[in-house]
Protein backbone atom coordinates (compact mmCIF):
# COMPACT_ATOMS: atom_id res chain seq x y z
CA UNK A 1 0.00 0.00 0.00
CA UNK A 2 1.24 3.40 -0.39
CA UNK A 3 0.05 6.02 1.17
CA UNK A 4 1.28 9.36 2.62
CA UNK A 5 -0.85 11.23 5.23
CA UNK A 6 1.75 14.93 6.15
CA UNK A 7 0.68 17.84 7.80
CA UNK A 8 3.14 20.92 8.06
CA UNK A 9 3.47 24.45 6.46
CA UNK A 10 3.87 25.54 2.95
CA UNK A 11 7.30 27.04 2.14
CA UNK A 12 6.42 29.41 -0.43
CA UNK A 13 2.99 30.90 -2.50
CA UNK A 14 1.92 28.12 -4.77
CA UNK A 15 1.86 28.93 -8.57
CA UNK A 16 -0.50 27.38 -11.11
CA UNK A 17 0.88 25.97 -14.33
CA UNK A 18 -0.70 24.25 -17.44
CA UNK A 19 -0.04 21.59 -19.46
CA UNK A 20 0.05 21.40 -22.62
CA UNK A 21 -3.32 20.20 -22.88
CA UNK A 22 -4.81 22.73 -20.31
CA UNK A 23 -4.82 20.65 -17.02
CA UNK A 24 -3.43 22.81 -14.25
CA UNK A 25 -0.86 21.31 -11.75
CA UNK A 26 1.23 23.05 -8.55
CA UNK A 27 4.48 22.01 -7.19
CA UNK A 28 5.14 22.90 -3.76
CA UNK A 29 7.13 22.10 -0.67
CA UNK A 30 5.75 20.95 2.62
CA UNK A 31 7.46 21.27 6.05
CA UNK A 32 7.24 19.00 8.05
CA UNK A 33 8.24 18.68 11.70
CA UNK A 34 10.26 15.76 12.76
CA UNK A 35 8.74 16.07 16.33
CA UNK A 36 12.33 15.69 18.06
CA UNK A 37 14.97 18.33 18.63
CA UNK A 38 18.46 17.94 17.66
CA UNK A 39 21.49 18.80 19.78
CA UNK A 40 21.19 22.67 20.58
CA UNK A 41 17.26 21.94 21.42
CA UNK A 42 15.96 23.37 17.84
CA UNK A 43 13.06 21.36 15.76
CA UNK A 44 13.98 19.65 12.70
CA UNK A 45 11.81 19.79 9.52
CA UNK A 46 11.77 17.66 6.14
CA UNK A 47 10.92 19.36 3.14
CA UNK A 48 8.45 16.85 1.16
CA UNK A 49 8.16 17.83 -2.51
CA UNK A 50 4.31 17.67 -3.38
CA UNK A 51 2.39 18.09 -6.55
CA UNK A 52 -1.74 18.38 -7.17
CA UNK A 53 -3.58 18.27 -10.11
CA UNK A 54 -7.12 19.68 -11.82
CA UNK A 55 -9.60 20.95 -9.12
CA UNK A 56 -6.88 20.45 -5.61
CA UNK A 57 -4.69 22.76 -8.15
CA UNK A 58 -7.14 25.41 -8.59
CA UNK A 59 -7.58 24.93 -4.60
CA UNK A 60 -4.08 25.72 -3.69
CA UNK A 61 -3.06 28.02 -6.43
CA UNK A 62 -6.67 30.52 -5.18
CA UNK A 63 -6.48 29.67 -1.70
CA UNK A 64 -3.38 28.65 0.12
CA UNK A 65 -0.18 31.32 1.18
CA UNK A 66 3.08 30.95 2.55
CA UNK A 67 3.10 29.92 6.11
CA UNK A 68 0.00 28.22 5.74
CA UNK A 69 -0.96 25.05 7.79
CA UNK A 70 -2.19 22.16 5.44
CA UNK A 71 -2.99 18.29 5.82
CA UNK A 72 -2.24 16.42 2.71
CA UNK A 73 -3.01 12.74 1.80
CA UNK A 74 -1.56 11.28 -1.72
CA UNK A 75 1.02 8.67 -2.65
CA UNK A 76 4.96 8.76 -3.04
CA UNK A 77 6.16 8.86 -6.35
CA UNK A 78 9.09 8.47 -8.03
CA UNK A 79 10.56 9.24 -11.33
CA UNK A 80 13.52 10.69 -13.65
CA UNK A 81 14.61 13.35 -16.26
CA UNK A 82 17.47 14.00 -18.23
CA UNK A 83 18.93 17.51 -17.54
CA UNK A 84 20.26 19.71 -19.65
CA UNK A 85 23.63 18.75 -18.81
CA UNK A 86 22.76 15.14 -20.15
CA UNK A 87 22.88 14.02 -15.88
CA UNK A 88 19.89 11.81 -15.00
CA UNK A 89 17.78 13.27 -12.20
CA UNK A 90 15.92 11.53 -9.79
CA UNK A 91 12.34 12.70 -7.90
CA UNK A 92 10.80 11.62 -4.88
CA UNK A 93 7.26 13.27 -4.58
CA UNK A 94 4.10 13.02 -3.17
CA UNK A 95 0.95 13.17 -5.81
CA UNK A 96 -1.74 14.29 -3.85
CA UNK A 97 -5.21 12.69 -3.23
CA UNK A 98 -6.73 15.15 -0.62
CA UNK A 99 -5.70 18.27 0.69
CA UNK A 100 -7.31 20.66 3.71
CA UNK A 101 -6.65 24.21 4.83
CA UNK A 102 -5.83 23.64 8.68
CA UNK A 103 -5.15 27.40 8.77
CA UNK A 104 -7.56 28.90 11.15
CA UNK A 105 -9.50 32.10 9.27
CA UNK A 106 -9.47 36.18 10.94
CA UNK A 107 -12.83 36.57 11.66
CA UNK A 108 -12.41 40.07 11.13
CA UNK A 109 -10.13 39.67 8.01
CA UNK A 110 -11.42 39.83 4.30
CA UNK A 111 -10.95 36.69 1.67
CA UNK A 112 -7.82 37.46 -0.14
CA UNK A 113 -7.14 34.97 -2.51
CA UNK A 114 -3.83 34.27 -3.92
CA UNK A 115 -1.62 37.30 -5.81
CA UNK A 116 -0.16 34.91 -7.59
CA UNK A 117 -2.86 33.02 -9.44
CA UNK A 118 -3.24 33.11 -13.18
CA UNK A 119 -6.24 30.94 -14.56
CA UNK A 120 -5.70 30.06 -18.11
CA UNK A 121 -7.82 30.70 -20.75
CA UNK A 122 -7.34 27.09 -21.46
CA UNK A 123 -8.88 25.77 -18.44
CA UNK A 124 -11.84 28.81 -18.85
CA UNK A 125 -13.41 26.05 -21.61
CA UNK A 126 -14.32 23.59 -19.26
CA UNK A 127 -17.33 26.16 -17.74
CA UNK A 128 -18.36 26.76 -20.71
CA UNK A 129 -19.19 23.16 -21.86
CA UNK A 130 -23.21 22.65 -21.67
CA UNK A 131 -22.82 19.37 -21.28
CA UNK A 132 -20.42 20.17 -17.88
CA UNK A 133 -21.99 22.90 -15.63
CA UNK A 134 -22.04 25.60 -18.49
CA UNK A 135 -24.79 28.23 -18.57
CA UNK A 136 -26.70 26.02 -20.93
CA UNK A 137 -27.54 23.77 -17.56
CA UNK A 138 -27.65 27.06 -15.21
CA UNK A 139 -30.62 28.37 -17.83
CA UNK A 140 -32.35 25.11 -19.19
CA UNK A 141 -32.37 22.97 -16.10
CA UNK A 142 -32.28 24.69 -13.14
CA UNK A 143 -34.46 23.39 -10.64
CA UNK A 144 -37.38 24.85 -9.23
CA UNK A 145 -39.17 25.04 -5.64
CA UNK A 146 -42.26 25.38 -4.56
CA UNK A 147 -42.13 28.88 -2.30
CA UNK A 148 -44.47 27.51 0.29
CA UNK A 149 -43.17 25.53 2.85
CA UNK A 150 -44.96 22.18 3.63
CA UNK A 151 -46.29 22.07 7.34
CA UNK A 152 -44.90 19.13 9.85
CA UNK A 153 -48.31 17.40 11.32
CA UNK A 154 -48.96 18.38 14.38
CA UNK A 155 -49.49 15.07 16.43
CA UNK A 156 -47.34 11.74 15.28
CA UNK A 157 -48.77 8.48 16.40
CA UNK A 158 -47.27 5.04 15.02
CA UNK A 159 -49.09 1.60 16.78
CA UNK A 160 -46.10 -0.37 17.53
CA UNK A 161 -47.51 -3.65 18.44
CA UNK A 162 -44.97 -5.98 20.40
CA UNK A 163 -44.92 -8.52 17.50
CA UNK A 164 -42.96 -5.50 15.35
CA UNK A 165 -39.86 -5.44 17.87
CA UNK A 166 -37.12 -7.43 16.79
CA UNK A 167 -36.06 -8.41 20.05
Amino acid sequence: MNKVLLTGRITKDPEIRYTQTGVPTVTFTLAVDRGMRDANGNRQADFISCVAWRGQADFISRFIKKGYLMSVEGKIQTRNYQGQDGQTRYVTEVVLDAVENLQPRDPNAQPQPNPNYHQNNAYQGYNNNPTYGGNAYAQNNAPTYDAQPTEAPQSFSVDVADDDLPF
